[in-house]
């Protein structure tokens, strides 16, 4: 994907990914997000330092068994760090360290569908729709006796926390979201966009179909790569990142999640009825008043929505950051400085 989209453009895309075309931010202003606006110097400070977590832990939550990466003192504030597709818990290899020196306990598992996290059930619906991830990352918390966190994230992990910080306020202090605010739903979605901004998800459209779905099963390192490369075309990761990262969609269920993902949001996969009063919550697209900073990345070639078009979603204290000096769409690991110092400076908005 291209990395200079223009704004108007660049809006398109972003309520496509919202699912909000037309829908409940039309009356955001660029005035009112400029009010709350910062630049991020060029930055790659951090950036490849580590190249592994400690030993990872397993947790029995919900329906999963949760593979994770943890870091920082057992007393420190909770940081729960959320990846997205196609990527993995190695997008905050470097961020981890950072806020563990600073004296936070960084929680970062891997999604259902990645890693060494599985499902605990043959019989349990291979589910890739918001709620439930949502709902899984809750569970997660819970098992762990974590009461309140930081919650950060970009891409699914950020559609992720701002379904938490939406619907589970009292639970966070603070939420750093990649790309603003992403919550969808399945009826904004049946709402087309110009052609060049359905070309920008040529990806969920080829996994509609049977054919999409076996090229992906055959094609999975491949495919992953070719995102990676269109969503950050200016990160020249080398093939080692991308190895360290590739292991995690060898996990038994990533190809069903991430399939049922892009097909509920088109609303060719129905999701599961446990989770329709969450959905029903999601489609009115809550405000969130939990203290955010949003972040993006100024060569981000994956769609994603002009931040003036999210600002008043936002109702508690807010601030947007762009990270400038060519960075994508994987911004927690392109550049996990910022990332990190935006999650330290959540709290104290």
């Amino acid at each position: 994907m291209s990395d200079d989209v223009n704004p108007q453009r660049r809006t398109l895309l972003g309520m496509a990914a919202l699912g909000l075309a037309a829908g409940p931010l039309s009356l955001t202003t660029a005035t009112a997000q400029a009010a709350t606006s910062a630049s991020v110097a060029p930055s790659t400070q951090g950036r490849g330092t580590h190249t592994a977590f400690a030993p990872l832990k397993t947790v029995r939550a919900g329906s999963l068994n949760v593979g994770y990466a943890e870091a920082g003192p057992a007393d420190g504030p909770a940081v729960l760090l959320l990846h997205g597709w196609p990527y993995d818990i190695y997008s905050y290899v470097d961020v981890a360290p950072q806020l563990a020196a600073s004296g936070y306990r960084v929680l970062v598992p891997y999604l259902r569908g990645y890693g060494t996290t599985r499902f605990l059930s043959e019989e349990t619906a291979r589910n890739g729709q918001q709620a439930a991830i949502a709902v899984d990352a809750m569970d997660f918390l819970d098992a762990l006796k974590v009461e309140t966190a930081i919650l950060g994230g970009f891409d699914w992990g950020a559609r992720t926390v701002n379904i938490m910080a939406a619907l589970w306020p009292q639970r966070f202090r603070g939420m750093v979201s990649v790309s603003g605010y992403l919550i969808g739903s399945q009826e904004q979605n049946r709402k087309p966009l110009p052609p060049k901004a359905e070309l920008q998800w040529w990806y969920q459209y080829y996994f509609a179909t049977a054919r999409g779905e076996a090229g992906y099963r055959q094609y999975t390192r491949d495919f992953a790569r070719l995102i990676w490369e269109q969503a950050s075309p200016r990160w020249a990761f080398d093939d080692a990142t991308f190895d360290r990262s590739a292991t995690a969609f060898q996990n038994p269920d990533h190809v069903a999640i991430s399939i049922d993902n892009y097909r509920w949001r088109l609303g060719l996969a129905p999701g599961e009825a446990k989770y329709n009063d969450i959905e029903a919550k999601l489609a009115a697209f809550p405000d969130i008043a939990v203290p955010t900073i949003t972040m993006e990345g100024d060569a981000n070639g994956a769609p994603h929505p002009d931040p003036s078009a999210y600002a008043k979603k936002f109702t508690g204290k807010y601030q947007f950051r762009l990270v400038t000096g060519g960075i994508g769409h994987n911004l927690p690991q392109e550049a996990p400085q910022p990332f990190a110092q935006a999650i330290i400076d959540v709290t104290k908005l």
